[in-house]
């Protein structure tokens, strides 16, 4: 079983300026929730308790929510509110959260490798808070996903098919069919060129990683933006036939996007939220 999660939330959330210059894009909420609750729930589930993350200057809000606040609770105890506080305790009890700091942003890949020390020598999830992934009441994608790496022990991508206007917003993989839902992964582009993109398979904001990935990262020159890439480290898995990609149940909402975010409030009123609160 995976027992870590890494969840890198240094980012500064410019697109939802000025909202974000003060308050962390990962404490935005979706009703009345967090996204960074929505993801650290999921990987609990994933039977991943070890939630380590990955946080930067003024995000000590992300640290404070997962831990106990005496002064409200004080104030709120026997109330009716008090109910509203369920599920961020039940999160708090069964959850084990580490943090270390990225002191510059030098891209995704940079980040996996500033948590190493929190993850050590073993297999591990990755969140991306910016993703908000729901599945109704079916298995959310992390344990999809950890139930494939029980099979396969290698490292998996989450992806779904996107339009071709939109495929260089992201990291575009290519491969060779594993069975249904399942790509053995041959190519991995970071945001391509639509014209050169080698499928209309875009990855998205969940990965497991086998620990090896940490070797390769720091000997992975910047490459877009003169950013660390996460997804040209995992192109050196991907030769050696290392790295699945996997069409998960359930959907995605871009939450690091107005428009996405807008249509996850939607949503996860319409269908999780309810009229009677």
């Amino acid at each position: 079983m995976i027992k870590k999660c890494l969840f890198p939330v240094a980012g500064y959330g410019t697109r939802f300026l000025p909202a974000t210059k003060s308050m962390p894009k990962e404490m935005l909420p979706i009703v009345n929730k967090p996204l960074v609750q929505y993801g650290v729930e999921e990987a609990i589930e994933a039977g991943m308790l070890n939630c380590a993350l990955v946080t930067g200057r003024g995000k000590r809000a992300i640290a404070d929510h997962f831990d106990i606040s005496y002064e409200l609770e004080h104030q709120i105890a026997g109330s009716a509110k008090e109910r509203y506080l369920t599920g961020i305790r039940d999160v708090i009890e069964r959850g084990v959260f580490t943090m270390v700091r990225q002191r510059a942003m030098l891209g995704l890949g940079h980040a996996i490798l500033t948590g190493e020390p929190l993850i050590g020598d073993q297999p591990f999830g990755v969140v991306l808070s910016d993703d908000l992934c729901l599945n109704g009441s079916g298995p959310g994608v992390l344990a999809q996903m950890a139930a494939l790496y029980e099979e396969f022990q290698c490292s998996i991508v989450a992806v779904q098919e996107v339009p071709m206007a939109d495929i260089d917003q992201y990291g575009v993989v290519a491969g060779t069919p594993e069975r249904d839902g399942l790509t053995r992964v041959t190519e991995m582009v970071e945001k391509p060129p639509r014209d050169e993109a080698p499928s209309n398979l875009a990855v998205i904001g969940r990965y497991i990683l086998t620990p090896d990935i940490f070797d390769i990262i720091r000997s992975t020159p910047p490459g877009r933006n003169g950013e660390v890439q996460l997804t040209d480290a995992l192109q050196v898995q991907a030769s050696e036939g290392r790295v699945l990609a996997y069409r998960f149940q359930g959907q995605r909402f871009d939450c690091g996007s107005v428009p996405g975010f807008v249509a996850a409030t939607q949503h996860v009123y319409e269908h999780y939220y309810g009229h009677d609160q």
